[in-house]
């Protein structure tokens, strides 16, 4: 007998879509009970809604979903990509333009990397965009201390394990030597925690300045340190395969620069 799905889409999705929370951090409001459908506190996020529910987190009513949106961010050594640090560090989101709508980082930069960092505001392009499977390539600039030949890198470009973690084979060039430091483009798919710092580790290499230039399509350019320039719907759509809905209208003019705040 066939069993028809139910209607609609899961409760943490739906909320992930509308720019309140990713999936995973609406499936823990959910759990909270922070969370009602047509009046009820629900407790569980296995549950399917559709355009007749009314939902409220924290006892606000969902509205529409938001277009998805995506912006470029340069995101500057010193910050950390969290909402909020237990030690109280400064995040990217205690610096971003006050007229930004919520957002969540796509991947993360730690803290003494610098360069480009997706921001967006829909949990489904998050979740699209971190996933191992989408394979999209993100391109760093790398200065190491030392001077390293071209087949130093040999291991990361046949993959490596490290501290029994296996890291996938890496796209290596030797760029170019600066008085005690070299310069090189590395290439990765997956991003796993520290990867090219700890993979240089395991070859002898200690990294210095660590810089993302690309994620997939999306180039730094030309951005300055704290700077957002959002992506225009269509190139959205067009790189994502998004269906082709009405989009917010993206900055026009320059990117925005943003004012560190002093403590």
């Amino acid at each position: 007998m066939n069993t028809k799905p139910p209607a609609g889409d899961r409760i943490a999705k739906v909320i992930a879509r509308a720019g309140i929370a990713s999936r995973r951090e609406a499936e823990r409001m959910i759990e909270a009970g922070r969370v009602t459908v047509n009046g009820k506190t629900i407790d569980r996020a296995a549950l399917n809604v559709t355009a007749r529910d009314r939902i409220t987190v924290d006892g606000r009513a969902l509205g529409d979903p938001d277009p998805p949106r995506l912006w470029l961010y340069h995101k500057p050594t010193g910050l950390v990509t969290t909402t909020r640090d237990e030690q109280g560090r400064s995040t990217i989101f205690d610096d971003l333009p006050e007229d930004l709508p919520r957002v969540m980082s796509v991947g993360r930069l730690d803290l003494n990397s610098e360069g480009l960092l997706l921001l967006t505001n829909d949990g489904g392009i998050k979740r699209k965009l971190e996933l191992p499977s989408t394979g999209w390539l993100r391109k760093y600039r790398v200065r190491v201390k030392g001077r390293p030949a071209d087949d130093t890198f040999d291991p990361l470009r046949k993959g490596l394990e490290v501290d029994g973690e296996t890291f996938q084979p890496m796209t290596v060039t030797l760029d170019r030597q600066q008085g005690a430091n070299a310069w090189a483009t590395v290439s990765i798919r997956e991003g796993k925690n520290r990867e090219i710092r700890r993979a240089m580790e395991a070859i002898g290499l200690i990294v210095n300045r660590l810089i993302r230039v690309s994620y997939g399509p999306f180039q730094l350019g030309q951005l300055k340190p704290c700077q957002v320039q959002e992506i225009r719907p269509r190139i959205l759509r067009d790189q994502l395969g998004l269906e082709d809905d009405t989009p917010s209208k993206p900055q026009k003019g320059r990117p925005k620069s943003v004012r560190r705040r002093r403590n």
